[in-house]
């Protein structure tokens, strides 16, 4: 993955540009760190010493810099079912939708919007 970032960083910036603040180990570092745990962007940033935005940048940059190469694409449903020699896939199912409450659900009580004339 290191070689595939540094070759695209390399053909982006081959005349001029800004270097990085990070180099290519590090950018990849942490877009998997952030995949993986699923934190804010504050926290690789203050790791990285890096803003926000640029965390943000680094993490899209390198996910589409990953899915453009090719190389770590997974197969697809069909061939997944189509291969014999798979016998068992596993997933990881971590990620849960966070509950939330309905916008007005018909149990509360709506307040007036002048209350005071």
């Amino acid at each position: 993955m290191a070689e595939v970032l540094r070759g695209a960083y390399a053909q982006k910036h081959k005349r001029r540009g800004r270097r990085a603040k990070p180099p290519a180990e590090d950018q990849l570092f942490m877009s998997l760190k952030y995949w993986r745990r699923y934190i804010t962007q504050k926290e690789p940033g203050f790791e990285f010493e890096a803003g926000e935005a640029a965390v943000h940048d680094t993490i899209v940059w390198v996910e589409n810099t990953l899915v453009k190469s090719g190389a770590f694409s997974l197969p697809g449903r069909k061939a997944l079912l189509e291969n014999n020699e798979i016998e068992m896939v596993l997933a990881d199912v971590t990620e849960r939708p966070a509950e939330r409450p309905k916008k007005y659900s018909g149990n509360g009580v709506r307040a007036k919007r002048n209350a005071i004339p």
